[in-house]
């Protein structure tokens, strides 16, 4: 099979385009043909040795962790699923070594659900992975109807699907952009978009006088803010700030769940999330895509078109 490969940590320079072995499929595993996949920063930042103090590799390792694509294969005792069903993955293991810049990849059945049927395969492929922190993220947060949430960098990957995903709860959502990205974030449903940076903490107070129920970082270095907007007892978390731990937040990351995957499924499904695509790039512009990621300012996601 085709993929882009690593041998060791590095910039771009040390991927390579090639045959790779096809992966074993091990119990309770299925063999996904990758239809599509999706860039997030932490692909990137995985081959640049990022998280080595987190995860073990085995090199060569292949990148990628989101992936929609059809089912080729069954591991034994896997009645889940069956050959031909269309799923999609955060198919993220337990070291990094198999991912998804390739023709085929593994994944657990725990991480593996049925693809959403309003959703295209570049859209299936891009929400896994900044879907399911969405999700996890405000559900952990216990975010619930009525309430008011603030999210910082919403226009970002995850904050796009954030977004979505507290309307879909019934909150009101007050989510901080560029005031270039404010029009893009109403469209996702945001209540009240506000620029970031000096003064956030008066135009938050403006629009929620009485302090927000939950507030989701997605950028880091805001715990200040947070704090100073925070109703007693309100929760807050952060997926990029660890300081959060020191101000009785949550330090969160996302989990493989398949079980999360069909909320979000069923919330696509029904018309509440929908995946906006910046760029498609075929696998092997990997890297142009890698660089886009780099830039930051992407609004929507960066899909990778297999087959």
């Amino acid at each position: 099979m085709l993929a882009y490969t690593y041998n060791e940590f590095g910039d771009d320079s040390v991927l390579s385009y090639g045959e790779a072995p096809m992966p074993k499929v091990g119990p309770g595993e299925v063999l996904i043909k990758v239809r599509s996949a999706s860039v997030n920063p932490v692909d990137w930042k995985l081959v640049s040795g990022g998280l080595d103090d987190f995860m073990e590799i085995v090199f060569p390792a292949i990148p990628g962790w989101d992936v929609a694509g059809t089912v080729e294969k069954l591991g034994i005792d896997v009645p889940e699923f069956a050959e031909g069903d269309e799923v999609y993955s955060y198919a993220r293991k337990d070291f990094i070594h198999g991912g998804t810049y390739a023709q085929y990849v593994t994944a657990p059945v725990r991480a593996v659900a049925k693809k959403p049927e309003s959703l295209g395969w570049n859209e299936a492929g891009s929400l896994p992975l900044a879907g399911l922190t969405a999700y996890q993220t405000l559900t952990r947060l216990g975010l619930e109807k009525g309430q008011t949430v603030l999210i910082h960098n919403a226009a970002g990957g995850v904050g796009t699907f954030a977004t979505q995903i507290a309307k879909a709860f019934g909150a009101t959502v007050i989510a901080t952009a560029s005031p270039a990205n404010h029009e893009y974030l109403r469209t996702l449903g945001a209540d009240h978009p506000l620029a970031y940076g000096e003064g956030l903490i008066d135009r938050v107070n403006e629009v929620a006088p009485e302090g927000v129920d939950v507030v989701l970082d997605l950028v880091g270095g805001v715990v200040e803010t947070t704090t100073a907007v925070l109703k007693p007892g309100g929760t807050h978390g952060s997926i990029a700030d660890p300081e959060v731990l020191e101000h009785g937040g949550q330090w969160m990351w996302v989990r493989p769940s398949a079980a999360d995957l069909d909320e979000l499924t069923t919330m696509a499904d029904a018309g509440q999330l929908r995946v906006p695509i910046a760029q498609e790039f075929a696998l092997e512009d990997l890297p142009k895509a890698f660089a886009l990621s780099r830039e930051g300012h992407v609004q929507g996601k960066i899909a990778i078109f297999v087959s």
